[in-house]
């Protein structure tokens, strides 16, 4: 059930679930074997969990979306602000989609160093400290979300390819891609949210033949309680973080992803962790 909490959190703080999934299991010698078919189906409904938690803290905002883009297909035109968005995250999940198929299994084979994996959470630090940095050198006064131009959603979705390498924060990509897009932090935050519940539920939706094939009969309760856990966790998660961007930003977590990943990728050179 750590590995559900270390999900809930981790996939929606800017800190990278991929760097946490290969690095805490590495510290605390949790004996796991990745291309186990019941570990790989115990994840599917971490996954899941994470997902269902979006969607219901962002209900009442799907809701409005799934209606604007509707109606905008059947009227031929875009005509209110919610409509906007949801064609700004379709916009924003194709390049995210294209980069998965043809990405995504080149860059597992990363997945087995963890000093490799410890150097790219100290790159998500720097990208968020650069993001900080230049935010206030790209505009004078932040815009509101459905001001964002469609080139724009499109690259805060590309961004989040980067996620693909373990260590790399979707989230903390994207945060950064919208600051630099003009979105203040709370925005940038929302709509990195939005962007995660279409990316983490199809990702999900495609590999769950996996927690129903008959080597993961034997966990599916174990499975299904920690997909649950893990939606616990993810809704306290992105709970607590739309508060938190009203007034904070992104240094604190750039900080405890160098310090993090500084102590492992020393811990790695010096063979203690594989």
């Amino acid at each position: 059930m750590l590995l559900a909490v270390l999900q809930g959190v981790s996939e929606l703080f800017p800190i990278s679930s991929l760097g946490h999934t290969v690095l805490v299991p590495a510290l605390l010698r949790w004996p796991i074997d990745r291309s186990d078919p019941t570990f790989l189906a115990f994840v599917v409904a971490l996954h899941l969990g994470t997902a269902l938690a979006l969607v219901a803290f962002y209900r009442r905002d799907w809701i409005r979306i799934v209606g604007g883009v509707c109606t905008s297909l059947i009227r031929g035109r875009i005509e209110d602000p919610y409509a906007r968005l949801g064609w700004l995250l379709i916009v924003g999940t194709i390049p995210l989609a294209v980069a998965g198929v043809f990405l995504e299994g080149p860059v597992r084979s990363l997945f087995g160093s963890a000093a490799l994996v410890s150097a790219f959470l100290i790159l998500n630090a720097f990208v968020m400290f650069a993001g900080e940095r230049l935010k206030g050198r790209v505009y004078a006064r932040a815009r509101a979300m459905d001001g964002l131009s469609f080139s724009q959603g499109a690259g805060i979705g590309a961004s989040q390819a980067f996620a693909l390498l373990p260590g790399i924060s979707r989230s903390g990509a994207s945060i950064v891609a919208g600051l630099l897009s003009s979105l203040d932090h709370e925005d940038a935050a929302r709509f990195s949210f939005l962007l995660a519940t279409p990316a983490i539920g199809a990702a999900s939706l495609l590999e769950f033949p996996r927690l129903l094939a008959t080597a993961a009969h034997g966990i599916l309760v174990e499975a299904v309680v920690g997909g649950l856990v893990a939606a616990l966790t993810a809704y306290a998660s992105v709970a607590f973080l739309t508060r938190y961007f009203r007034t904070n930003d992104l240094r604190p977590f750039g900080w405890y992803c160098l310090i993090f990943g500084a102590l492992c990728l020393t811990l790695a050179l010096m063979k203690v962790i594989g």
